[in-house]
């Protein structure tokens, strides 16, 4: 294997490793903001005082809020602003083809 190739690889390993990085922090990030903390926190304390149907409701509250914020800042941690709004547009009109096919 030539020089160039192995620097080459290695370049890309680098990324690898510097974009599962990026994804570990912003995963940790989620869990540790101040609101997901506040969240699961209120659910602790009054886990004893919800009936069923209110807990499921506040793990599925909590669950989603989890979810979207890691989803942000995953896209942010390994996306620049310009593939963002790529992905945004091309979500958009994927969304437009499905209601034009639903009306149809």
């Amino acid at each position: 294997m030539s020089g160039f190739r192995c620097k080459i690889i290695l370049t890309e390993k680098r990324k690898m490793i510097a974009t599962l990085i990026a994804i570990q922090d912003a995963t940790k990030n989620a869990v540790m903001d101040r609101k997901s903390v506040s969240l699961a926190h209120d659910l602790w304390e009054n886990k004893d005082y919800m009936d069923e149907r209110q807990f499921a409701h506040a793990i599925f509250s909590y669950s989603a809020h989890l979810t979207s914020l890691t989803a942000t800042l995953v896209l942010d941690a390994t996306l620049t602003k310009s593939q963002i709004g790529e992905m945004m547009d091309t979500m958009k009109e994927m969304d437009s083809m499905g209601k034009d096919t639903t009306n149809e």
